[in-house]
C-alpha cells in the first residue's frame, strides 16, 4: 500500500486505545509480530484481516486504507 497509509492508521488507532501490539493481536487473533509488520509496512493484511480490524475499531476498510475519512 502506497506510503504505508494502512500501517500508520493502524498504529494511530492502536495507540489511541492505549493497546500494545501484543494486546491488539490477542484481541483480533494475530501475533504481535504480524501487527508490527503491518505497522512498519513489511507486510500487508489480507481481506479477512482488514475486516477484523475494521470491526474491532469500528471504522470502514476504506478508512484503514486511506480512501475515506471515516
Amino acid at each position: 500500500m502506497k506510503d504505508n497509509v494502512f500501517g500508520k492508521t493502524l498504529k494511530q488507532l492502536r495507540t489511541e486505545q492505549k493497546l500494545s501490539q501484543r494486546q491488539l493481536g490477542e484481541k483480533i487473533g494475530f501475533c504481535n509480530q504480524t501487527i508490527s509488520f503491518w505497522e512498519s509496512g513489511g507486510r500487508e493484511p489480507d481481506l479477512d484481516a482488514l475486516v477484523k480490524i475494521s470491526k474491532y475499531f469500528e471504522v470502514s476498510v476504506d478508512f484503514l486504507l486511506g480512501l475515506s475519512e471515516c
